[in-house]
């Protein structure tokens, strides 16, 4: 039974996130739709990362297994053939390991947040962006995200309804830069925790306006309490740009 693994794209903003839901269309769910429409087997794909809704993907990986031989080239491109309505795109496919598992064997995974950092709101670029019109001071911003690199309780910065069994992370990188009239804040970890990138942006944002200082972000991480830290930038802004194995 041979293993194939997926880079995927997808707009986030038409799915209700990567998970299969019982009453709202999830990238999960045309996936495995248009993979049954291909090889005429139901499967269960498995992510590197489960996306919120409105979360978008440049490098999602997702692995699942066919009881039937394809080449990659026709995996590829019989599921761009039955997804050519939704948006989500395979960008390439390979045969693997079963050893393999795309949320387990990876080694890191880099997120994109951008905002859009001028007077007039967007209009190409709306719904993958955060329109913030008041100036925000970039190195003020990067200064302070260096105080959450390395290992942490992140529990300021963790969503209530997040799963995972320990608050502690090791952030391997969080930089903030500008690009044109955008504000750029990529992340890097082996996991993160939910919603932990769109709180850590939210809360760099008001050191951007010049509402915080650094330490009233060292002040938060160590209080280790969710309404310590900024509110939680939206899901529009952020994009899952990478994961390593």
């Amino acid at each position: 039974m041979p293993r194939f693994r997926l880079t995927i794209e997808y707009n986030g903003g038409a799915y209700v996130g990567w998970q299969r839901q019982q009453d709202n269309r999830a990238v999960q769910q045309a996936l495995e739709e248009a993979i049954q429409a291909m090889s005429g087997q139901v499967v269960e794909t498995v992510a590197a990362g489960r996306t919120d809704a409105g979360v978008h993907a440049r490098g999602q990986v997702v692995h699942f297994d066919l009881e039937r031989d394809f080449t990659a080239d026709r995996i590829r491109d019989g599921l761009n053939f039955h997804l050519r309505l939704e948006p989500v795109k395979v960008l390439d496919a390979a045969i693997v390991g079963p050893e393999f598992h795309a949320r387990l064997s990876a080694t890191g995974r880099q997120y994109l947040y951008r905002i859009l950092n001028r007077r007039p709101p967007p209009a190409l670029e709306a719904g993958f962006v955060w329109h913030v019109p008041v100036p925000l001071d970039v190195v003020a911003m990067h200064d302070a995200a260096q105080i959450l690199v390395g290992h942490h309780d992140f529990t300021s910065f963790r969503a209530a309804e997040c799963q995972a069994k320990s608050p502690e992370k090791t952030l391997a990188h969080l930089a903030v830069s500008r690009a044109g009239e955008e504000i750029h804040v990529t992340a890097k970890a082996r996991s993160f925790l939910h919603h932990q990138v769109r709180n850590m942006v939210g809360t760099l944002k008001l050191v951007g306006e010049g509402r915080w200082s650094a330490a009233d972000v060292q002040a938060a991480l160590e209080k280790r309490d969710r309404s310590a830290a900024g509110p939680t930038a939206p899901a529009e802004g952020l994009t899952l740009m990478q994961v390593d194995y």
